[in-house]
C-alpha cells in the first residue's frame, strides 16, 4: 500500500511522515533555529587543546589546527602527543602502521649579515613528527586515566535499534573515539560509544545521520561521493549533509524520536542552507535524496515516486 493512498475501506490514510517531517523542518527555517550543537560529550580529563606529552604545555598557533583536525578526523580521545624519541625515552612504542603528523616551529638561527659581516639570528620554520597518545603502546597520558564516573548504562531504544540492526548489507559500525563519521573508502561508520552522547535520541540522530551517508555508497545508491569525494564546505559537500540530516529525521521519524532530534536537524540544516545561499528549494530537494536515503535503510520499497 502505496504511503498517501485515500481513504479505503473505513480506514484514514496513511500519513506521509516523510512529507511531515520535511514540513515541520521548513517551518522551523522559516521562524529561525537554535544554533546546533555537538552532542558527544568529551572525556572528564581533556579540554580539547592539543598538548605536549613531555612538557604538559599546549601547543599554539598552525598546531593547534593540524593536531585538533587529525584527532576529529581519526576519533583520537587524548589531547596529548609525542615525539617517536619522547616515545622510546618513555619505554613506549609508537603502535605498528600509526602514521605521524606534522607539527611546525620557529627557531633561532645564528648567521651572519650578508652585507656587514655581523653575526645576527633569524628565525627558521623547523618540522618535526608527532603521535598521539592513543597511537602508542606503553605510555600513559593525564587524559587517559578519565574516570568514567558513575554514569549509567546506555538503555537502547528498542525501535529505533531494531532500525539499526535490521539495515540490510549496511556498513560496518564501529565504536570508537569521540567523533561521528561515514569511511566509504572502507564502507565504516565510525561513532563514539552510545553512553557519550547527551542523550539516548541523539546518539540514534547521529548514528541515523551517517547511516544515511552510507546510502550513498556505490554498492547502494550511488550518489558518488565514494570515488570523487567533496571537498569540504563545498557545495557537493554541503548536499551530502544535507540529504544525510534529512535521512536522519526521517528515519528518528520512523522510531518515533522525532520530537527531540528534529529542532537540531532544521539548525543543522539551516548551517548548510546558508552556505548554498539559503535555497529553500534544496531542502525538499535533498529531503527526496534523504527519503531514498531512509527507505534503503528500513528496506522499504515504494511505488509512488520519492521528492524530487
Amino acid at each position: 500500500m502505496q504511503r498517501g493512498d485515500r481513504k479505503q475501506n473505513g480506514h484514514k490514510p496513511r500519513r506521509d511522515i516523510y512529507q511531515e517531517v520535511t514540513n515541520r523542518i521548513l517551518e522551523l527555517l522559516e521562524t529561525g533555529v537554535a544554533p546546533w550543537r555537538q552532542p558527544i560529550k568529551r572525556s572528564a580529563n581533556g579540554d580539547g587543546m592539543p598538548k605536549s606529552l613531555s612538557t604538559g604545555k599546549n601547543y599554539r598557533g598552525i598546531n593547534v589546527f593540524l593536531l585538533a583536525m587529525t584527532s576529529w578526523a581519526h576519533g583520537y580521545e587524548s589531547d596529548y602527543w609525542a615525539t617517536f624519541n619522547q616515545v622510546t625515552k618513555q619505554q613506549g612504542k609508537v603502535k605498528k602502521g600509526e602514521k605521524s603528523t606534522l607539527v611546525v616551529f620557529w627557531k633561532q638561527a645564528a648567521t651572519k649579515d650578508k652585507e656587514s659581516g655581523e653575526e645576527i639570528t633569524i628565525p627558521v620554520l623547523r618540522h618535526y613528527n608527532v603521535f598521539n597518545a592513543e597511537q602508542c603502546e606503553g605510555v600513559e597520558a593525564p587524559d587517559q586515566n578519565a574516570d568514567g564516573g558513575d554514569a549509567e548504562p546506555f538503555k537502547p531504544i528498542e525501535e529505533a535499534d531494531r532500525i539499526v540492526t535490521s539495515y540490510p548489507g549496511g556498513p560496518l559500525v564501529m565504536h570508537t573515539g569521540s567523533a561521528a563519521m561515514y569511511l566509504p573508502k572502507t564502507d565504516t561508520v565510525r561513532i563514539a560509544a552510545p553512553e557519550r552522547f547527551e542523550t539516548r535520541e541523539s546518539y540514534y540522530a547521529t548514528l541515523f545521520h551517517e547511516l544515511s551517508h552510507s546510502t550513498g555508497h556505490k554498492s547502494r545508491l550511488n550518489r558518488g561521493f565514494d570515488e570523487a569525494p567533496a571537498p569540504f564546505g563545498s557545495p557537493d559537500y554541503s548536499k551530502e549533509e544535507l540529504v544525510a540530516e534529512m535521512g536522519s529525521a526521517f528515519l528518528c521519524a520512523s522510531a518515533g524520536i522525532s520530537p527531540p532530534t528534529i529542532e537540531q536537524s532544521a539548525a543543522y540544516i539551516d548551517g548548510w542552507q546558508k552556505k548554498l545561499k539559503d535555497d529553500k528549494k534544496l531542502v525538499v530537494q535533498a529531503a527526496g535524496q534523504g527519503q531514498r536515503a531512509a527507505d534503503h535503510i528500513l528496506g522499504a520499497t515504494f511505488d509512488e515516486p520519492a521528492l524530487k
